[in-house]
């Protein structure tokens, strides 16, 4: 059972809570009586005073049939017992029907409490909600209104965002024309340094085969000039010798 505390803090009701009033017996002494707990306590009670008595009236009745046996008139001592255990059940039904009755009367009575509590609170609440749905419609109107603005804004400053983005494409296309440029020069660059370097191995291979040339035909004229001066030595020798031959025969 809930403290004097608890009894005195109020606490929101969801959907499917149980409500109930608690009036407060003594509030000094901090104790509270809950009507709705006696009577289902009460309920609970009968319940088992009426499962008790349909387990005796079993019982009973299974203790006649057993005695019945031992009577000469068995079947006669058979119905008597029978009746009497539906006799007692048709009670027992009809004390369980009464009680299944007031229970679903008082479910009945606990949900239009709630219901009420519920719909009240739902009124007591309603200057909030209309002060919530205040503010929530005119957080939407500034928001409609900025938005128009922004809107606004946007449309005045097409213009100059036009113009600005051909300007700026301007300028990217002038870039572009530049890299286009420097890599067009690079390659020609390149061509120029290949070609150059093309003709100056060409002219080393021609000043080397001229140089070749020339050698050789140094080397050629050496050879004839030497031939020539060995042909002139061994002419001279063959003279000096013709010479000596013709001193030497007027001596003989």
């Amino acid at each position: 059972m809930p403290n004097h505390a608890d009894a005195q803090t109020p606490k929101p009701i969801s959907a499917d809570s149980a409500v109930s009033t608690r009036p407060l017996d003594d509030a000094s002494s901090g104790v509270t009586q809950d009507p709705d707990a006696a009577l289902r306590a009460q309920f609970t009670q009968r319940q088992q005073a009426l499962n008790k008595r349909t387990e005796a009236n079993d019982y009973r009745y299974g203790v006649k049939r057993h005695d019945c046996y031992s009577n000469f008139f068995v079947n006669h001592c058979l119905d008597n017992a029978r009746n009497e255990m539906r006799e007692a059940r048709q009670q027992i039904r009809q004390d369980q029907l009464a009680l299944d009755d007031e229970q679903r009367a008082d479910r009945a009575r606990q949900r239009d409490q709630q219901t009420a509590i519920k719909q009240a609170q739902y009124d007591a609440q309603a200057p909030q909600r209309a002060a919530n749905e205040r503010t929530s419609q005119q957080s939407f109107d500034e928001k409609q209104r900025q938005n128009a603005l922004a809107a606004a804004q946007r449309q005045a400053e097409a213009p100059q965002r036009a113009a600005n983005q051909a300007a700026y494409d301007r300028k990217q296309a002038d870039y572009q024309k530049q890299l286009d440029d420097a890599r067009a020069r690079g390659v020609q660059d390149a061509q120029d340094r290949d070609l150059k370097a093309q003709r100056y191995e060409q002219k080393q291979q021609e000043a080397a085969q001229h140089r070749a040339e020339v050698e050789a035909r140094q080397k050629e004229a050496a050879r004839k000039q030497q031939e020539k001066a060995q042909q002139a030595a061994e002419e001279q020798q063959r003279q000096q010798q013709q010479q000596q031959g013709q001193q030497q025969q007027p001596g003989k």
